[in-house]
């Protein structure tokens, strides 16, 4: 299973790790994925998804509503 954002897409990035001496070699930045269940109240029911920490506090700024609404408008969702 691939880790990316169920709700904004958000993957791993690529860069380096730069050494003092400016040697530089590939590495992973990876999305800090959070497994957590979420409330709909307008359905009555629970969904469970796999979201990045700053996607949390934007549902906790938004409504979990809105942004399952903006997301299926940009096409993460179906």
């Amino acid at each position: 299973m691939s880790r990316v954002c169920d709700l904004t897409g958000k993957r791993a990035m690529v860069g380096n790790n730069v050494s003092h001496a400016m040697n530089k070699t590939k590495r992973k930045f990876s999305v800090n994925l959070v497994k957590k269940r979420f409330y709909l109240p307008e359905e009555d029911r629970w969904i469970t998804l796999r979201v990045a920490a700053s996607t949390i506090k934007t549902i906790n700024k938004n409504g979990i509503a809105a942004v399952l609404k903006e997301a299926k408008a940009n096409g993460f969702i179906k």
